[in-house]
């Protein structure tokens, strides 16, 4: 069963990572993506936005998909239902990321676990704001 990293963990998570490719990332203020986001992003952290149709969001160029990005993300953060995750994981490991953060009710265990065997590091079912808040604060 799967199983968080503890708080110490994820506290040195969020002070390593710099840069966050936000997947499912809305241009609308009233959406948790974007509120979230732009939270992190007053926080310190640069938001990189990846979601098909969007061009701009929170003054950052959005791309369509985490293949597009010009560098390889500290974190990727999971806006998507459960059943993108298995594709999206497959991404990371292709692309080499080190650190993947599944949202509040995001949950895919299987895939969660094929990602820890692949080496990355995964924190599922949480919201990232709330986790800083309680943890860096």
């Amino acid at each position: 069963m799967f199983q968080n990293p503890p708080a110490d963990q994820i506290r040195a998570l969020l002070r390593e990572v710099k840069t966050i490719a936000v997947l499912g990332l809305s241009d609308n203020p009233a959406r948790p993506s974007w509120r979230v986001a732009h939270a992190m992003q007053g926080f310190g952290y640069r938001i990189v936005p990846v979601r098909p149709g969007q061009t701009n969001v929170l003054g950052e160029q959005a791309y369509a998909k985490l293949a597009d990005l010009p560098e390889t993300p500290d974190l990727v953060d999971v806006f998507r239902a459960p059943e993108h995750v298995p594709g999206i994981v497959d991404e990371c490991i292709a692309g080499g990321v080190k650190r993947l953060w599944l949202q509040e009710g995001v949950v895919n265990e299987e895939a969660a676990e094929k990602a820890r065997a692949a080496g990355i590091t995964v924190v599922m079912d949480r919201c990232i704001w709330k986790e800083y808040v309680a943890l860096m604060k």
